[in-house]
């Protein structure tokens, strides 16, 4: 598997970057979203690897803090922890002043905000702000506005150099898949299996989101979803392994799930995956701009009249979060149904995981895909199906 050469170009680059049309779109749209809200200010945050907003605006990857003050007509001021952070932040985020936090981040965020004559109650924020910083700024600012609502809904469709990323994600998710499949074999265990998977894309730019594995034998089964850690058991003949991978290109994921056989797959496990297919062809028959996520619930039927039902969500938004909408199936909901239809651009995981009511036996398939006016794109290359070693 090879990348496009212009996607291959933007993975070659020592530090690859959105164009500045693409920056200037993302900070007008925050602008906007910011004027609606009646603010002349925005705090943004992320900790821990956490908070795709700071990275969205700045290209600065988030580490263990960032605090960000947006003032509309000038640059931004962001300010990183630790020390030693800040001056590979300067290069990433190339378009704002940035520096270190000292003791606190958002205490310096204040004082510029203080500088900047920022008033009372007229202060937006989008990120994981947390109690301290959100009573610090409170007590300085009046009541904040969060616009974290409006944000998610913002990276919910894609642009297309975004696109461009996430199917370099993608490319690397299924790097990940076919290590998996290629060197499955008994007597691995399952951290054995995950180093196969995390070797197949780190050494090419990737870094690792998930590869959740679960291992267990099809003729007494006692596992439905893929572990979040691993185990020591060993692989054996007769044994299932599902698994679901996310490798990222920076921010930009892909998501991609798949199940294996070793030896020729039980009766139970043959009728999973059968329901598996069949709920992923009929979700992906309906899913287009205009779609609405009950037409999908109702689509995955399929599930319900083979005689089984899901433990995993059914179909989530991807890139830039866990995105809503965030749905299950007729027999194990996800809470209230969402109104609002599908959009073009888009880009959702659909990944039926078909258990049975015990939640014993289990299987995973499934893929991270594009809405468009007229269906799906695809933007993984790995083959669907139930796969024999």
């Amino acid at each position: 598997m090879t990348l496009p050469p212009h996607l291959a170009r933007i993975v070659e680059a020592e530090y690859p970057r959105f164009s500045d049309v693409e920056m200037k779109r993302r900070r007008a749209a925050i602008d906007a979203l910011v004027a609606q809200a009646d603010c002349d200010h925005l705090v943004f945050c992320g900790a821990n690897r956490f908070g795709s907003v700071v990275q969205w605006l700045t290209q600065w990857p988030v580490t263990a803090e960032a605090v960000g003050v947006l003032t509309p007509g000038k640059r931004d001021a962001l300010f990183v922890q630790y020390v030693n952070h800040a001056p590979q932040a300067q290069i990433l985020a190339d378009k704002a002043d940035v520096a270190w936090g000292h003791e606190s981040s958002i205490a310096e965020a204040i004082g510029v905000l203080e500088r900047r004559g920022a008033r009372q109650d007229r202060v937006a924020t989008i990120g994981p702000i947390s109690a301290e910083q959100h009573a610090a700024l409170s007590a300085k600012f009046g009541k904040l506005k969060s616009l974290n609502r409006d944000y998610i809904r913002l990276r919910q469709v894609k642009s297309g150099e975004e696109l461009d990323w996430l199917r370099i994600g993608a490319h690397f998710s299924d790097l990940g898949m076919a290590a998996l499949r290629d060197g499955l074999k008994p007597g691995m265990n399952e951290r054995e299996l995950g180093d196969l998977v995390e070797r197949a894309y780190i050494s090419q730019g990737a870094t690792n989101v998930i590869h959740y594995i679960g291992v267990t034998g099809m003729d007494a089964p006692d596992l439905g979803v893929p572990r979040q850690f691993p185990r020591v058991r060993r692989v054996q003949a007769g044994d299932v392994v599902v698994a679901e991978i996310s490798a990222a290109f920076w921010e930009y994921p892909g998501q991609v799930l798949r199940s294996f056989a070793l030896g020729t797959p039980s009766k139970l496990y043959r009728e999973l995956h059968a329901a598996a297919d069949a709920a992923f062809d009929a979700i992906a028959a309906v899913l287009k701009a205009g779609a609405t996520p009950s037409q999908v619930i109702e689509a995955s039927g399929v599930i319900e009249e083979a005689g089984f039902t899901i433990l995993d969500d059914l179909l989530h938004g991807y890139g830039g979060g866990y995105l809503p909408p965030i749905l299950g199936c007729k027999s194990r909901p996800a809470g209230p149904v969402p109104p609002e239809p599908f959009r073009a651009g888009q880009t959702v995981v659909i990944q039926p995981n078909v258990v049975t009511h015990d939640g014993k036996a289990g299987v995973q398939t499934g893929e991270m895909v594009l809405i468009t006016d007229t269906g799906i794109e695809r933007l993984h290359s790995r083959a669907r199906g139930f796969q024999i070693i």
